[in-house]
């Protein structure tokens, strides 16, 4: 969700200052911009509350405004906005790793609205599934195989077009003007899902023997230790730090695995969870992202839902939206991303809907 300059004041003004009314609301704008009548800061106010991003308390003249936070880490923020500044100039920046972020999941990150509305789409997924040949099922796979491995390298600024790495895993041509490191990068991928897709029930249950399994194969040949780190990794484009010693890296990992080894917890949310949580502890060296994506999946496919291909999703909206997690623990913006790419895939593979 996109906000205009004068919704983004608006949002920025009632979340520093908690309870406000719309008369002060529109003083406040009318210093910062242009003065603005009532009716467009009523609009601006009936368009946030619509996209739960703030609530109304009483009524009347008595009506106030509030950021709505059900959990923290749901808080909003303006995407484009935040990355405007400079990442030196970012207001109130988590350069540490936060423990208390496992403190929230007690309170469900995917509301029941939206997994209802995810579990129908699921359901017709589930049915086209059935109805297909083992022969078109094959291929279907190996389509989604080729889209994903792309998109995941491509992220990680892997330059591979998607032509070039279908050839290359369809047929093994590997094409002259991309690097060594870019070429394995893919054929990883592939053998890192060939495996997920030949062992399915592995990840109704994860640990940390599994996640390590999934990134040794990603990693290979590509002179990147296994295993848990035991020293510091810098992360371009931000002043986040993740935790420096195998111990806490452990810990975090356990925690994350533990929750998402309960029944009650939604597949969705579990393989959310995994991608964003992975990324945001890095226990590699590197390969961490790539890593979440396809445990994420893992986990996915394992409670029979359709698994992602993230083709149609920016690198860079991604970037973002991991980078928005790791400074403020804020799950909303990946949370949108992650919804949109599963309703992507559910319409776009494994027969047409």
């Amino acid at each position: 969700m996109n906000l205009t300059h004068r919704q983004s004041i608006i949002f920025e003004f009632i979340k520093n200052n908690k309870n406000v009314s719309s008369g002060g609301i529109s003083d406040y704008v009318s210093k910062k911009i242009d003065e603005v009548n009532r009716v467009t800061i009523i609009r601006d106010l009936d368009f946030l509350l619509k996209n739960n991003v703030i609530r109304k308390v009483g009524k009347g003249r008595a009506t106030k405004y509030q950021e709505k936070i059900d959990n923290k880490l749901l808080a909003f923020f303006d995407v484009e906005n935040y990355f405007s500044q400079n990442v030196d100039k970012r207001k109130d920046v988590k350069k540490a790793f936060n423990f208390e972020v496992f403190d929230y999941f007690n309170i469900p990150i995917i509301s029941v609205e939206e997994k209802i509305r995810l579990d129908v789409l699921n359901v017709d997924y589930k049915k086209r599934v059935q109805k297909l040949s083992p022969t078109v099922l094959k291929k279907e796979f190996e389509r989604l195989t080729i889209e994903l491995s792309w998109k995941s390298s491509q992220i990680e600024g892997n330059t591979y077009s998607l032509i070039d790495t279908e050839i290359l895993i369809k047929e093994n041509k590997e094409a002259k003007k991309y690097s060594k490191e870019e070429t394995q990068m893919i054929l990883n991928h592939k053998k890192a899902l060939d495996y997920i897709f030949a062992h399915k029930n592995t990840f109704k249950t994860v640990n940390l023997a599994k996640i390590e399994d999934v990134h040794k194969m990603l990693v290979d040949n590509m002179g990147v230790k296994i295993n848990i780190r035991n020293s510091l990794v810098g992360i371009t484009g931000t002043n986040y730090r993740p935790l420096d010693n195998a111990f806490q890296i452990k810990e975090a990992v356990e925690k994350l695995n533990k929750y998402i080894n309960k029944k009650n917890v939604h597949p969705l949310e579990k393989a959310l969870l995994m991608i964003i949580f992975i990324s945001y502890i890095q226990p590699f060296e590197d390969g961490n992202k790539r890593t979440g994506r396809l445990i994420g999946n893992a986990i996915l496919i394992a409670h029979g839902y359709c698994p992602l291909s993230y083709r149609s999703v920016e690198s860079d909206e991604y970037k973002k939206a991991v980078l928005l997690f790791y400074e403020q623990n804020s799950l909303r913006y990946f949370k949108e991303l992650f919804m949109e790419q599963f309703e992507f895939s559910v319409y776009n593979y494994f027969g047409v809907v």
